[in-house]
């Protein structure tokens, strides 16, 4: 056993050490070719469900439609009773309340708007088009690749801040060493100087995958806030 230990050992710190070497823009390539081997997010056209999960919640589950090719994005959520529909269809928005439609002047009263809409298409756009969506305008990943450690495990970490008009936040990326495979990411909230603000912001814990449209997207994401190692909530990927 001795052998073959110290072989799995040596393979393991050497392939470490290669990937530790990557730079920032080599390393997001390998990710993109694990996650969309076939380069098919460009032509990303599904339908999925997303099953959130959160303590004293009631379980919400929402129908994602996301079609790049003709700039379409539906959102059909469901909690307890009510549900909710946003579609964003070339930048026109139509809204619809318990399956009837409504408009900008009574959305108010049900807490709608097509601010939120486009808010939702970005959100789910961004987590689910990651790390493809890294390659995006605005987008600044001119850093070192880091070695860390996230409990317990070893990571390749790559650093990205945004244009202001893109974006504040300041995002971490963690990725498998071996495969570069994406299991974790981060976010932190940024002061007026751009400098981050250390008790913000939240991690995401990625498990398990699903293969939607070639890609290969985590099935899980769990939430926590930074600060605390607070529990928020759970994201289940149904595909279909």
């Amino acid at each position: 056993m001795k052998p073959i230990f110290t072989f799995l050992l040596t393979f393991t710190i050497t392939s470490f050490t290669i990937a530790q070497s990557l730079t920032g823009t080599e390393l997001l390539e390998k990710a993109i070719a694990y996650h969309d081997p076939n380069s098919q997010w460009g032509t990303f056209n599904e339908t999925f469900t997303v099953i959130m999960t959160r303590p004293d919640n009631p379980q919400r589950e929402s129908l994602i439609t996301i079609n790049l090719p003709q700039e379409y994005f539906s959102l059909k959520a469901q909690r307890d009773t009510v549900t909710t529909q946003y579609i964003i269809d070339k930048g026109d928005c139509q809204m619809f309340y318990q399956e009837q439609p409504i408009d900008a002047a009574s959305s108010g009263s049900v807490d709608m708007s097509c601010e939120r809409g486009n808010m939702y298409k970005n959100y789910y756009t961004y987590l689910y088009g990651l790390p493809m969506k890294l390659r995006d305008p605005g987008t600044n990943i001119n850093y070192p690749v880091e070695k860390k450690e996230f409990q317990g495990k070893q990571y390749l970490v790559l650093k990205a801040t945004y244009d202001a008009v893109v974006g504040s936040d300041i995002w971490y990326f963690y990725f498998n060493p071996e495969t570069y495979a994406m299991e974790v990411y981060q976010f932190y909230k940024a002061d007026d100087d751009g400098q981050m603000i250390p008790d913000s912001g939240e991690y995401i814990l990625l498990s398990e995958e699903e293969t939607v449209n070639g890609i290969k997207m985590p099935k899980v994401r769990a939430w926590y806030y930074n600060k605390g190692n607070q529990y928020l909530a759970t994201d289940t990927l149904v595909e279909g």
